[in-house]
């Protein structure tokens, strides 16, 4: 691919909880969360990424903490513009004083309207970018998953994120069928924090939530009840308090956010052609995304479809690794350029 002259190509994969970057030829060179720290009264960013991360519930008045991306698209548009700026400078910063501006591929929720899709792709050339081509979630994580996404067979990836979860049947290079809900990982956080907020009365913020997610959550049947002690606001006091949560408590908490999950499984599975199906009985259905570490979640999806289920090698990569990957057919997404108007079900 001479094509792009000295140009240092990347693939973002722009999430709603975490930012990947992916250099061509280097694999995963940035991991880092979408969150921007943002000075109110100067309008200045005062921190990107782990920094802005560390910094939640714990700044001054004068300082907001914000996630620019919510549900899979673009919230904040110029803190989004910005924050993608900082890590493709930061992915860059090596790169040889004769490179041209990279060309990016850059994934989007497979759901999304024209209007977000064409938000993220001005995004990406303002942040400095000289193409921006997207590409659809689901569709990434196939790819770096190791799937047979070009050849006449299907493929089925489910990828939990964290504001959307993607399911799509995929062959010949394009998605056969697929549907996007806004329920995901911060869905799943949300239904940790109202649990404990109505049984304990205590206040926890967002990171003890995920803490107690992937610490002592699950899906379906637990084989352990394990428990963990965690630390709030009591609500009635005022004051901090400490108290130990058990994990039969949070799988309950959890089961509407992995019901929804789970139907939407079963709704693009019907609407899937025959043949394809019969692939998919075949190969099974791959799980990526963060959402895929929820423990025993295959399992229950596995009960529910009577097939088999089974985890992507690097479930938290495996979008930026697709979107990294398809670079090498980037002419193929040049003449499919709209991600919105691919085929999916309502």
């Amino acid at each position: 691919m001479g094509l792009f002259g000295f140009s240092q190509d990347l693939g973002i994969d722009l999430g709603t909880a975490n930012t990947l970057v992916f250099l061509r030829n280097k694999g995963v060179i940035l991991r880092e969360p979408s969150v921007v720290a943002k000075n109110n009264q100067t309008g200045d960013i005062e921190a990107v990424g782990n920094d802005a991360r560390n910094m939640i519930g714990r700044t001054p008045n004068y300082i907001s903490v914000i996630r620019p991306m919510k549900d899979g698209v673009i919230a904040d548009y110029d803190t989004t513009a910005q924050m993608m700026k900082y890590y493709i400078k930061q992915a860059l910063r090596n790169r040889s004083s004769f490179a041209s501006k990279p060309n990016v591929m850059v994934c989007v929720p497979s759901g999304i309207t024209m209007v977000e899709e064409r938000a993220v792709i001005d995004a990406t050339k303002q942040a400095g970018a000289k193409e921006a081509f997207p590409i659809a979630e689901p569709f990434a994580a196939a790819i770096g998953a190791g799937l047979p996404v070009w050849e006449p067979t299907g493929s089925m990836v489910v990828d939990v994120g964290g504001g959307t979860t993607e399911v799509a049947i995929i062959s010949l290079g394009g998605i056969v069928t697929s549907q996007s809900i806004r329920v995901a990982g911060d869905e799943m956080d949300d239904a940790i924090i109202q649990h404990v907020r109505k049984q304990y009365n205590l206040m926890i913020g967002e990171r003890t939530a995920e803490e107690i997610k992937f610490e002592v959550g699950g899906a379906g049947k637990i084989d352990v009840n394990e428990t963990m002690e965690i630390r709030g606001r009591d609500l009635l006091s005022g004051l901090p308090k400490t108290i130990e949560i058990h994990a039969e408590e949070i799988v309950r908490a959890l089961k509407d956010t992995v019901d929804s999950i789970v139907e939407t499984v079963k709704n693009t599975l019907e609407k899937t052609p025959p043949e394809l199906s019969a692939d998919i009985m075949e190969r099974g259905i791959v799980l990526n995304g963060g959402g895929a570490l929820l423990k025993h979640l295959d399992r229950v999806i596995s009960e529910e479809t009577n097939m088999p289920v089974f985890i992507a090698d690097e479930p938290l990569d495996c979008v930026a690794i697709g979107t990294g990957k398809s670079l090498e057919y980037i002419q193929h997404f040049k003449s499919q350029p709209n991600v919105a108007t691919r085929p999916k079900t309502d």
